[in-house]
């Protein structure tokens, strides 16, 4: 019964060190936040919430970067375990056949044959004196930080190229949808054209150069409609569904314009995933080159075995069968071919270059954000030069309807005065798209958040 007792205390003990799931357990960020769906409501379109909502539980990239953390968490269990007492039972049943004679001085041992049940409990514990296997294990749990952000990045990565994609399809559907008016327009002036040449008000040149340019309208309207199976095709796949049939959309003349800084702060690239990243990569590298500094010096392992050695089954538990040993093993390598100083050096040249990583990641990233910057300005400067265009073309289009209604204007002037005014509005629709384009493109290089916040007015 005190033996029994020992294995109790013993395995009780060890349990002890072990992690539990309620203490232990990564704690993993909510997802949902990645998102930062509060942001995308501005933009005021429901189908654009249902589908980020959607690709949130089916995109499978988004699926690999969490598989890909909750492996990191796994990995942190494991560092922390080589932490901890390892226990293990070693049982040995056998059977022994000495074929000679066994002499002991003058003791004479012949022939023999007996059977053998060794039963033991044994655990070894390595005693982290100098702290190497924590630090092996921070170094771990910061590799986690790192995937982690590779995570974050993949939701940004998705989100707005979903949205990206999806103001791109409704920018197709309305340029489709003025191509098809504008082939129209310019079939009647074809007509028209082809009536003057019969009257011989025209050369058949001209009417050659009006069905020349239709041509090009129809070879336009082809260009839209792949543009527009693209843009399906692909929204299919970062929504994960490759069964969807449509997509549903909002119209053009519902979409809101979103408003753009006039310039950002620096600051703004702190919450990037790539430069936060780089900054526990740092840290990880940091506690690398320690843990390489330690490995000179010596270990000490603790080991022990507790059980039973018997040569009867029947006697297994018996008090004269119990087995117990304890001891320290302390081990320093004297010589390694210089393997562990090379070690430490590589370590170190790691550290420098984590550096340098990290001071090129903070270039890009404000470089990506000045791009960003005058992307978004030029598109606003843009939309309001077509708007200014698309006013003056209605303008003239109302006066050549004033004229057409007092018979002082052709219904081929009309026509043209129409076609012109498609034209201009075709200018207006894309500058409005990538105005808003802009704005992702904005929140994506400042790390997936509100940019406003960051606004520097001028």
């Amino acid at each position: 019964m005190k033996i029994l007792k020992i294995l109790i205390t013993l395995i009780l003990l060890t349990c002890s060190f072990c992690p539990t799931d309620a203490k232990n357990k990564p704690v993993a960020a909510d997802k949902i936040e990645y998102m930062n769906l509060s942001w995308w409501k501005q933009f005021g379109d429901e189908n654009l919430d249902n589908h980020l909502l959607f690709a949130y539980e089916n995109n499978k990239d988004l699926k690999i970067a969490t598989a890909s953390t909750k492996q990191a968490q796994q990995v942190v269990k494991m560092a922390f375990a080589d932490q901890l007492p390892q226990l293990s039972i070693d049982a040995h049943l056998g059977r022994e056949f000495p074929s000679a004679t066994t002499r002991f001085g003058d003791v004479i041992i012949p022939d023999y044959t007996q059977s053998r049940f060794l039963l033991p409990l044994n655990m070894t514990y390595e005693l982290d004196i100098w702290g190497e296997n924590y630090l092996k294990t921070k170094s771990v749990k910061q590799k986690l930080e790192m995937i982690k952000q590779d995570e974050r990045a993949s939701y940004i990565m998705i989100t707005t190229a979903l949205a990206s994609n999806y103001y791109n399809l409704i920018k197709a559907d309305k340029l489709i949808e003025n191509q098809k008016e504008l082939i129209k327009i310019q079939e009647e002036i074809v007509k028209l054209y082809e009536k003057m040449f019969d009257g011989g008000l025209c050369a058949i040149s001209d009417v050659l150069n009006q069905k020349q340019f239709l041509t090009v309208l129809k070879e336009e309207l082809n260009n839209l409609k792949e543009t527009q199976d693209v843009l399906e095709n692909q929204l299919k796949v970062i929504l994960g569904n490759r069964d969807l049939t449509d997509i549903k959309r909002t119209s053009y003349d519902n979409i809101k314009l979103i408003e753009l800084p006039a310039d950002i702060k620096s600051e703004a690239i702190q919450n990037r995933p790539d430069l936060i990243k780089t900054e526990f990569y740092i840290k990880r590298i940091g506690i690398d080159v320690k843990v390489a500094r330690r490995e000179f010096l010596p270990k000490f392992i603790i080991f022990g075995q507790v059980g039973f050695n018997a040569y009867q089954f029947s006697q297994m538990f018996g008090s004269h069968t119990f087995l117990a040993n304890a001891g320290i093993l302390p081990s320093l390598d004297l010589f390694t071919g210089g393997r562990k100083m090379a070690i430490l050096r590589y370590q170190k040249y790691e550290y420098e270059k984590a550096l340098q990583i990290y001071e090129k990641t903070i270039l890009t990233s404000l470089q990506e954000v000045n791009d960003a910057m005058m992307s978004a300005k030029t598109a606003r400067m843009n939309l309001h030069a077509s708007e200014e265009r698309y006013n003056i073309e209605n303008k003239k289009y109302s006066l050549i309807e004033e004229k057409f209604d007092i018979g002082s204007a052709s219904n081929l002037e009309l026509l043209q005065a129409k076609e012109a005014l498609i034209l201009s509005e075709k200018n207006n629709i894309s500058n409005k798209i990538d105005n808003i384009i802009s704005a992702i493109n904005i929140y994506k290089a400042v790390g997936g958040v509100d940019y406003m916040q960051f606004e520097e007015l001028l």
